[in-house]
């Protein structure tokens, strides 16, 4: 165990660094970024939480003795009565939830169209650019639909890419450096929607509730069974979150 005492660390970088269990007293985080880090178990007490930003699962979050999550929630269905359709509980729900999704995507594609091309490449705050998120959800699709629930032992695109904290996989593509044009992407994407359609509308209520079988070699995910049900939400929830994270981007370079 290491103990920091009136050290100045401004400006740190940890990455990659197991720092559970540890305490912080009379400490100033101010400015701080935290990005894929886990806060489960977390407790705080005397903070001060002023201009905020988080984004992220939130559940069993109590603020002042307040669980903060169901409030979050309701707000965002409020805000948006399709975020709602992300969770269905059928199959006839899913096919729902996946049309709504191509048609919102149709929409923020054709906002992208409208923005000069070098523009899709370019990254707002460090996060993905407009393509880069693209590629991100074939890889999405190819991890849960094709690899998890067809069986598919290597799905991969080489312009498929996985998040950046993932652990360099066999196998896996991981170019960063790739700047495919926004139609070789959609058309990558095209096929990869076609084959969640295919999927969704042969699914039952009944199959809906079953398990993949284990698939074959490494790759992600894991080569274990998962519940249906578990991969096509995880979809939704790729296709839906990443969708916003778009246009809040498409916001900030239009508004550049």
């Amino acid at each position: 165990m290491a103990e920091f005492t009136r050290e100045d660390l401004r400006g740190s970088r940890f990455e990659r660094v197991d720092l559970s269990g540890s305490e912080f007293r009379s400490s100033d985080l101010s400015e701080t970024r935290f990005r894929d880090v886990y806060l489960s178990r977390v407790v705080m007490r005397g903070v001060e939480l002023v201009d905020v930003d988080i984004h992220g699962e939130i559940v069993n979050v109590t603020i002042n003795g307040v669980d903060i999550g169901p409030l979050v929630n309701a707000e965002l269905d409020r805000r948006d009565p399709d975020r709602a359709k992300m969770r269905p509980t059928d199959a006839a729900g899913f096919r729902e939830a996946w049309d709504v999704l191509e048609r919102l995507w149709a929409e923020t594609v054709g906002r992208a169209r409208r923005l000069d091309p070098e523009l899709l490449h370019e990254s707002v705050a460090g996060e993905w650019s407009f393509t880069e998120t693209l590629r991100h959800l074939v890889f999405a699709t190819d991890s849960w639909i094709r690899r998890a629930i067809l069986g598919d032992p290597s799905p991969w695109d080489p312009l498929d890419l996985p998040w950046d904290e993932m652990p360099d996989t066999p196998g896996v593509p991981r170019d960063r450096d790739a700047r495919p044009s926004l139609d070789v992407v959609l058309e990558l994407r095209r096929d990869r929607k076609s084959t969640v359609r295919e999927f969704l509308d042969g699914l039952t209520d009944e199959s809906l509730d079953g398990h993949t079988d284990p698939v074959a070699g490494p790759g992600w995910p894991e080569s274990r069974s998962y519940p249906v049900r578990d991969c096509l939400l995880c979809i939704l929830n790729e296709e839906w979150e990443h969708r916003l994270y778009a246009e809040r981007d498409l916001d900030a370079i239009s508004a550049s």
